[in-house]
């Protein structure tokens, strides 16, 4: 089975235990632990805790049977060297304590002895290596923890919130410790700026302590229920990385919860998951999914906690296993999930607040394409402009196999929209494929030949030979669905055959590429079983119809938008250690269908200057800078005073942002509300209603910005006027743009 994905970096506490490639808490009925947390020995002493975990004669099969694959079917050459050795220890140490917190620095002199033998001892079916660094880890962090709850259940009356101390937040460039001193000191104000987070919430000094406690004592149980499967995908799944960041191992269990992944319809909330730091965060939602439509989870979101049900306890997950978070959120169909998520653009857990999500199928039909049309006054002239929203290239294969004749396409269902589409007349269409993370390669293809006569679309190098060989898929179908002017909006989400569809476009000049550079994923990945679990291996690699790879590079659209994905340098191939690099292959033959890249300068130009005088595009380059200036902080204060002065300020440069963003608009202005002011508020609004209103209060008041509110005020809500509806200004500036080609073209160009 041939397919893109589109992988993420993520490498945290734990999550060298569970790829983030098969965490879709999409999937149906959970594996229910026992509620509540281990009881642990009153006496928190490591020689009764820690036990060194073995390995077992399968796993050194399978690890002979993994190494024969990456050798004989992956893409690239691959050398079982000592180079190769050296890099598996790398990713290793990396995926196991990336931050530098458990280890010490003789634990890694004294592991590096294993640098340049991994690869010998995989050879001969031997993974003894990994488990004996996996465990000196696993015997680091239960005494990290260990010191951590001994701290928190005595040391947090003694804490001082006036001193000018800071935590290093970034310490993946940093040295290990060299004493147990010296990482008492890490983990002394590590564990302080998590007091300073809660007292920031109001939570008390009791309160604090048996949420740390909870915390910490429930991250000890987990860590004591590590197994040598989990030992063992941890190891092997570094193996298959350091051939290139989308080649992956899966376990039998793993396989199965990633080809559930794979599958059309699935019961959960629809979200993605991955570890980072000792927080579960939110990757990706499903489109159509109960988180989406729910609105109220984003991408970047951080889960610290979970309930069941509508009145359920919400349970403290922050440092569980994925796996474990996993099974605690997936459920059956319109049962109900609470998450406390602390926001994304938060800085602290201060801002958690509590959301409920009814648990649903997520079906195909739910991440269809969809269309929409627009109406644009622009230039003394109206304008409809069509748009079609693409999540994913899809293709329901069992049902096509079946031989149905209604069976799910997205070729097919854009065919529909756009025929939609042409009979309300519109002037334009736009292909919006922002976050479309790829789907079917012959999807791909076939939608290129909706907007085209015939002719080559992608070529695809294969391995095999000595230097491998290129072959071209095309259109051979002379029809052309839609012939008029066309723009492809993305962003640095969209991914494979996103980028083959806005490569080819762009390529035969038959429209505009618009948005943010694409994802950069130009590789072919293959599930192939194995005895004991299966990989997902690299075997090919796309090309443009140009030549020229989308690996590392992507897509550069024609006109470039602000894409907040350029606050996060930690988003896209190049980012990813080990990907395979930029080349170019021979150019097909193709022809230009109108000459866009004429046009193109006078594009930019008139782009340009609705840019600079543009409300939303300006406060989202605001918000851009603002990101990026929280993600390049490399310590935060630990003085209470100073965070809170920092956190108002930045309330208040949001606040000021929007606000003018209204002006310029037209919009109702917002009005500040003091944070205490708004706390007395709450307490004295929570002590004159009843329970039942006091919770629906809080639930609503969640759902707004503590700093905002409205400048309009009334006991009778419905007597506030309702602020019109604000169209996406990256839609409406692709409709303008593509007004403007319609305008310089001179009728040349037309939708029919």
């Amino acid at each position: 089975m041939n397919y893109f994905t589109q992988s993420r970096k993520g490498f945290g506490l734990f999550s060298a235990l569970i790829p983030a490639t098969i965490s879709s808490i999409i999937i149906s009925t959970p594996l229910w632990a026992a509620e509540g947390v281990a009881e642990l020995n009153s006496v928190l002493d490591i020689d009764e805790l820690y036990s060194p975990i073995n390995s077992e004669e399968i796993y050194g099969e399978t690890a002979l049977e993994l190494l024969e694959q990456l050798e004989s079917k992956h893409y690239a050459s691959i050398e079982i060297d000592d180079n190769f050795s050296s890099v598996i220890f790398d990713k290793y140490l990396d995926a196991l304590d990336g931050s530098k917190l458990y280890l010490l620095a003789d634990d890694v002199q004294q592991i590096a002895r294993y640098r340049y033998t991994l690869d010998n001892s995989l050879a001969q079916g031997n993974v003894e290596p990994g488990f004996e660094i996996y465990n000196l880890y696993h015997r680091r962090v239960i005494e990290r923890l260990i010191y951590a709850i001994e701290r928190i259940e005595s040391a947090v009356p003694t804490m001082d919130f006036t001193l000018d101390e800071y935590l290093q937040l970034d310490r993946e460039d940093a040295p290990f410790a060299s004493t147990t001193a010296e990482l008492d000191e890490i983990w002394r104000k590590r564990l302080k700026n998590s007091v300073l987070s809660l007292r920031l919430t109001g939570d008390t000094e009791e309160e604090i302590v048996e949420k740390l406690s909870k915390r910490y004592r429930n991250q000890l149980s987990q860590v004591l229920k590590t197994n040598g499967k989990d030992i063992f995908q941890a190891y092997l799944s570094t193996v298959a990385a350091t051939v290139d960041p989308h080649t992956s191992y899966f376990s039998p269990r793993d396989s199965e919860n990633f080809n559930m992944g794979l599958s059309l319809s699935l019961q959960g909330i629809g979200a993605q998951l991955t570890t980072e730091d000792e927080y579960t965060k939110v990757v990706e939602l499903i489109k159509g999914g109960p988180a989406e439509r729910a609105a109220e989870l984003q991408e970047g979101d951080k889960i610290i906690g979970i309930g069941q049900g509508v009145d359920g306890e919400i349970q403290d997950v922050v440092g569980m296993r994925l796996d474990d978070v996993v099974a605690q959120i997936r459920g059956e169909k319109d049962t109900v999930v609470r998450l406390s998520v602390i926001p994304v653009d938060a800085v602290t857990e201060s801002s958690a607040r509590t959301i409920s999500i009814t648990r649903d199928t997520v079906k195909l039909e739910d991440q269809s394409a969809k269309k929409e049309v627009l109406e644009l006054s622009y230039a003394d002239q109206d304008y409809k402009i069509g748009v079609i929203n693409l999540p994913t290239f899809y293709f329901d294969f069992e049902a096509a196999a079946r031989g149905d004749e209604d069976f799910k396409s997205s070729t097919r269902d854009v065919r529909r929209l756009l025929e939609e589409l042409i009979e309300e007349g519109v002037d334009a269409v736009v292909m919006d494929l922002r976050n479309d993370g790829g789907g079917s390669l012959s999807e791909a293809n076939q939608l290129v030949g909706l907007f085209i006569e015939t002719g080559p679309t992608v070529q695809i190098r294969y391995s095999g030979l000595r230097n491998g060989f290129t072959r071209s898929f095309g259109d051979n179908d002379p029809e052309v669905v839609y012939d008029g002017p066309l723009a492809v909006l993305v962003n640095r989400t969209s991914a494979s055959a996103s980028e083959i569809f806005a490569g080819a476009i762009q390529d035969y000049q038959r429209g505009l590429v618009l948005g943010g550079q694409t994802f950069g994923k130009g590789t072919v990945q293959e599930i192939i079983p194995m005895t004991y679990g299966q990989v997902k291996l690299t075997r090919s690699k796309f090309y443009r119809i140009s030549g020229e790879s989308t690996q590392h590079r992507g897509v550069i659209p024609d006109i470039t938008f602000p894409d907040f994905y350029e606050a996060y340098d930690d988003i896209g191939e190049s980012s990813l250690d080990g990907a395979l690099p930029w080349d170019t292959v021979r150019p097909v033959e193709f022809r230009a269908y109108y000459p866009v890249q004429a046009y193109l300068p006078k594009l930019q130009e008139l782009h340009a200057k609705r840019a600079a005088e543009s409300p939303d595009f300006n406060f989202i380059k605001e918000q851009i800078d603002r990101t990026r200036v929280l993600r390049e902080r490399e310590r935060i204060s630990l003085n209470e005073a100073i965070v809170k002065a920092e956190r108002e300020e930045l309330k208040r440069s949001e606040f000021e942002a929007e606000n003018l963003r209204r002006q310029l608009k037209g919009l109702p202005l917002k009005e500040w509300i003091d944070e205490d002011a708004e706390a007395e508020l709450a307490l004295s609004e929570s002590s004159e209603n009843s329970d039942e209103s006091s919770n629906e209060s809080s639930n609503d008041s969640s759902k707004t910005s503590a700093a905002l509110a409205s400048t309009t005020s009334s006991d009778d809500e419905s007597e506030e006027p309702e602020e019109p509806e604000e169209l996406d200004p990256l839609l409406l500036e692709s409709g303008r743009i593509l007004a403007d080609f319609i305008n310089l073209s001179s009728g040349s160009l037309s939708a029919r």
